[in-house]
């Protein structure tokens, strides 16, 4: 067996280049099929030749884009939702309390509603 036939079939690089391949001449005949096909324009530029093919690849380009600056602005750091220390002054009008054995209470047994 070699290490190709192991991969999911997906994943293989013999079928990522059959399905660029594939993909790339069925793209190809929609886009040359417009030069048998009469394509109606409404607004005049919608009819020029291979418009809907530029214009899906293009919207794709600024939906990755718009994403990719989605994720720069609204990413946060490593640990953002780890519990903060509490500050001296926070902390001081707050009584302290010890855990003690019966209050601490294992994962299983939270999970089991003991």
């Amino acid at each position: 067996m070699t290490d190709e036939s192991k991969l999911h079939w997906l994943v293989r690089p013999s079928t990522i280049r059959k399905l660029w391949i594939g993909t790339s001449v069925v793209l190809a005949l929609v886009v040359l099929a417009q030069t048998v096909i009469y394509v109606k324009g409404y607004f005049g530029f919608d009819a020029w030749f291979g418009f809907g093919a530029v214009y899906g690849f293009v919207s794709c380009l600024v939906m990755v884009l718009v994403a990719k600056l989605l994720g720069f602005v609204l990413k946060r750091p490593e640990n953002y939702y780890d519990e903060a220390e509490p500050s001296t002054e926070a902390s001081s009008h707050r009584p302290k309390q010890e855990v003690t054995s019966k209050h601490k209470i294992t994962i299983q047994e939270r999970n089991n509603g003991v």
